[in-house]
């Protein structure tokens, strides 16, 4: 390959690294302020990011994909569930505004919307889990659910237990 022909490649590569937009899997350690016990989950909804509190001060923060315009809440909950490839079943609400979406995806399916692992929040029916669209973390996506990378579900599927505080904020 001649110079001329390598040096083109590397720059095509380099911009569309630059150029990318999609969230990556990469969760960093963060300074973090508020009154939270570490093992504490905060969602902060407007910046599209989730936290793992570890100590006072510092947090694991992690990127989001959090509910759309009329879709997001606020509140306090615990983690009800964890689940690996599980199957999804459309909420009442989706399936109303998509109807001919089928009653249950398997799990492993590519079609699948909670991606490789799922963990249930109680006293409703949203759920922080992966996804089939990675583009979509980041953004105001949901109806409502927390929605994250595979790879970050993973990471933080196993830092955290079924019980596992959830404060999500606008």
């Amino acid at each position: 390959m001649s110079l001329r022909i390598a040096v083109a490649l590397a720059a095509t590569i380099g911009v569309g690294t630059l150029l990318s937009t999609a969230a990556e899997a990469r969760p960093d350690v963060v300074g973090f302020r508020g009154d939270y016990s570490p093992g504490t989950i905060v969602v902060k909804t407007h910046e599209r990011r989730l936290y793992l509190v570890v100590d006072q001060g510092r947090a694991v923060r992690y990127p989001v994909g959090v509910g759309r315009a009329g879709k997001q809440w606020a509140g306090t909950t615990r983690i009800d569930g964890k689940y690996t490839n599980p199957a999804w079943s459309p909420p009442a609400e989706v399936k109303r505004d998509k109807p001919s979406m089928p009653s249950v995806i398997p799990g492993g399916s590519p079609r699948n919307p909670m991606g490789v692992a799922a963990m249930t929040l109680a006293g409703g029916e949203y759920a922080i889990h992966g996804t089939n669209m990675p583009g979509s973390v980041g953004g105001f996506v949901s109806y409502g659910c927390i929605r994250m990378l595979n790879a970050d579900i993973t990471d933080l599927y196993q830092r955290v237990s079924v019980g596992t505080t959830v404060v999500v904020t606008r």
